[in-house]
Order: structure tokens, then sequence, then C-alpha cells
């Protein structure tokens, strides 16, 4: 354990910041599933709600930092790609 007063306030800034990247990944899971959803369904107007609403909030965490922008990048594309694979 850390004895020095600035690195015990380290331990619990990134204990903050993991619970906030740990939210941020885990709703963007929980968008990404309603997206597939809508599409195995065959609903293409819901699904391309759902993108939307994706990519927005991948967007939004590439830029905070939560995501390499590489890696959202990848995300959006494959979304946008399921999407219009749809019939």
């Amino acid at each position: 354990m850390a004895n020095i007063k600035s690195a015990k306030k380290r331990i619990l800034v990134i204990e903050t910041k993991t619970l906030r990247n740990k939210m941020i990944k885990s709703k963007i899971k929980t968008l990404i599933k309603k997206v597939a959803t809508a599409i195995v369904e065959g609903n293409k107007a819901e699904a391309e709600a759902a993108r939307k609403v994706a990519i927005s909030e991948i967007n939004k965490a590439a830029s905070k930092g939560v995501y390499h922008k590489n890696n959202a990048s990848r995300k959006v594309s494959r979304l946008t790609l399921a999407v219009n694979k749809m019939a």
C-alpha cells in the first residue's frame, strides 16, 4: 500500500476513473446489442435509430479517452456495415 499522500490520492482517482470507464463501456455494449437485436428482428428503422445513438456514444467515449480512436472507428464501421447489409 502507498505511504505517500499523492500516491494515495492517485489510487483514489484511478478507481474513480476506472468505474466511469466501465460504466461508459457497459452502456456502449448495451447500445450495440440493441442494434444487433433490431437487425435480427429485421426492423431497419429501429436499427438505424439505435445505430445513430450508438455511434454518438462511441464517438463521445473516444473523445474522452475511454476508447482509442481507431477502436471507436472500427466499432462505428462494423455497426454501419451491419445495418447497411439489411435488406
